[in-house]
């Protein structure tokens, strides 16, 4: 079975599981209903004989009601379990048809600034981000996009392609992993001020006199609610005054902990299912032991500990209540709950930020295990100290499989240049970005869009798409300029750089841009630099005999027929013959004169 029937079958068994399930809901909540009816209606019936029977019976109808009704409620979550498993199937569907829009595209990630994902089409519409992103966290997002921007150490690389082999074949359970996350809104700054508040010193359990107040003053508050019935109001209302000044004294405080906390609620629940989620599976390779080792221990059940705090962000919470005053006046809810809260960061407080950092390398691997399920052709590459890069059967990522060319190529990594000329359209930048992008996900850990791809440790520069920034005030040319001079500093200080540069200094004149590009070249050589210059400056292609060795001219041709161009984007030796412009543009319905 291939993938898209693999899909179309998954989607089709959750669509009808999750459908069966509903109308179970249904049919149960008609008895449900049924079953109140008669319940209250036996209450009733039986406070004509008994009043002790009737209370006696409405207890077991009540404890027996919260039962039915979290049974009950149980086919609601399995059915919306089953429905987010056959939205993930029919998204994948989607996906392997080079339809990415229903995943996130890491828009907040873009930085124009960055050595090489802007010009890579790393993170935005249509990104190669949006194209395996299947994180359900925040974190995990965000970790998934530090493993794209910043590359890894070898020994870091080989143990995720052996974590994310095995996530690869771990479809269900990487499915059931993102269904429990399902619609989960985990926003940054929510964490992050929950972060700050584990930092925060404790108000209530480190002072003494208020833990003695949060004991006496609610037997102050319920001796006046007693009293009330027997003495005047007025007086009776003295016995609270106790509770309104302790309140007022630390509603600061009290807001200032609820501010950092209440919108943590329902994710730490979502977290707390996620990690048992985890707990639950066993693993073989080193990396994701040790990452599930980072639960549990000796403090007991780490899903437990987190529902706990959970819970105790839902009782503060219980503040937003507008009768929250009188759980305040009788027993001081709000500081009771603070000062749980600061008895579980006492306890566990250390340990969140770890957990937080297991649960998003786990979310991040799940999503480099399902690229790797979707692409059964691709490879795991080599890393090595030394040597060339090689790249056999590479290709753009992001093409569909159906239309993808591919390319071999393989180039020393210091002190030599590829110049690829070819006229418009070529396929020129494709490659580039190929051979990039490829880079990238290789020193990442993920599999690559090759049959082979051996290459040392790089550092990936570019230099490809350059605009105007006018907040500087700084034109293309110079922006192109200050990239360059970014490249050569970074060659210059012997970072094993990688560059792959698309149309130097095309924002200048071509006898300048002929002079400059010969100066670059051969400064990025004296440096040791290696990289790709795509151009259409043919001239540039004499410096191979100049650079015996250090410079190799390869080429993408077109072919021309009676106005018609064909292309087939495979990369040749040799300079470029073909040109194309002027086809193109009367191709546009530009009068162009063949004398001329």
């Amino acid at each position: 079975m291939n993938l898209e029937e693999e899909y179309k079958n998954r989607n089709r068994t959750f669509s009808e599981k999750a459908e069966v399930l509903g109308s179970k809901y249904n049919r149960i909540s008609i008895i449900r209903l049924i079953y109140f009816l008669i319940g209250i209606g036996l209450i009733i019936f039986l406070f004509q004989f008994s009043i002790l029977g009737a209370c006696l019976y409405g207890f077991i109808f009540l404890v027996a009601s919260v039962y039915f009704i979290k049974w009950h409620n149980q086919f609601k979550h399995q059915q919306n379990h089953f429905t987010a498993l056959s939205d993930i199937n029919l998204n994948e569907l989607k996906s392997i048809n080079n339809d990415h829009s229903n995943f996130d595209q890491g828009s907040e990630f873009i930085d124009v600034n960055h050595p090489y994902s802007y010009d890579l089409d790393i993170f935005g519409p249509h990104s190669f981000f949006q194209s395996c992103n299947r994180t359900v966290t925040s974190l995990g997002k965000s970790c998934l996009a530090q493993m794209f921007i910043k590359a890894s150490d070898t020994a870091i690389i080989e143990l995720r392609q052996e974590a994310i082999q095995e996530l690869s074949k771990k479809l269900d359970w990487r499915q059931d992993f993102q269904a429990i996350g399902n619609q989960l809104k985990d926003h940054p700054a929510h964490l992050n001020i929950l972060k700050s508040w584990l930092g925060d010193p404790p108000f209530v359990i480190n002072n003494k006199t208020l833990n003695i107040l949060r004991y006496v003053v609610p037997v102050i508050s319920i001796i006046g609610l007693i009293l009330a019935f027997y003495i005047p109001l007025v007086l009776a209302l003295l016995f609270f005054i106790p509770a309104l000044l302790v309140l007022k004294r630390k509603v600061e405080e009290v807001n200032d902990t609820h501010l950092r906390t209440t919108h943590t609620e329902k994710i730490l629940a979502k977290y707390a299912a996620l990690i048992e989620h985890i707990e639950r599976e066993s693993f073989n390779s080193k990396l994701l032991q040790d990452l599930k080792s980072n639960f549990g221990g000796n403090r007991g059940s780490t899903v437990k500990i987190i529902k706990r705090l959970s819970y105790l962000i839902s009782q503060l919470n219980v503040r937003h209540n507008a009768f929250a005053i009188i759980l305040n006046l009788i027993g001081l809810w709000d500081i009771q709950w603070v000062a749980k809260l600061e008895k579980w960061k006492e306890e566990n407080g250390d340990q969140l930020p770890k957990w937080f950092s297991a649960l998003k390398e786990f979310d991040a691997l799940i999503s480099l295990g399902n690229l790797d399920y979707n692409h059964p052709s691709w490879s795991y590459p080599k890393i090595q100290e030394h040597g060339k890069l090689t790249g056999i059967g590479m290709g753009h990522p992001l093409i569909a499989r159906d239309e993808m060319i591919a390319n071999d190529f393989i180039m020393p990594t210091s002190e030599h240049i590829k110049l690829v000329t070819g006229s418009n359209m070529a396929g020129k930048s494709t490659f580039l970005r190929t051979v990039a992008l490829n880079i990238v996900l290789a020193l990442s850990g993920s599999k690559v869009c090759a049959k082979e791809f051996t290459l040392p440790q790089l550092a990936v520069y570019t230099s490809m798409r350059t605009t105007d920034a006018l907040h500087e005030s700084t034109s293309s040319f110079y922006a192109e300029l200050k990239r360059l001079k970014i490249i050569l500093d970074a060659v210059d200080r012997k970072e094993q750089v990688y560059f792959l540069l698309d149309e130097i200094l095309k924002g200048t004149n071509s006898k300048d841009r002929h002079t400059g590009s010969k100066a670059l070249i051969e400064q990025l050589i004296k440096s040791g630099g290696a990289g790709i210059i795509a151009t259409h400056d043919l001239e540039l292609s004499s410096l191979e005999n100049k650079y015996d060795g250090n410079l190799e001219n390869l080429c993408m041709e077109v072919e021309v027929k009676e106005d018609q161009l064909f292309f087939d984007y495979k990369l040749k030796k040799g300079v470029s013959k073909s040109f194309n412009a002027t086809t193109l543009m009367r191709n546009m319905g530009i009068k162009i004169n063949k004398d001329l």
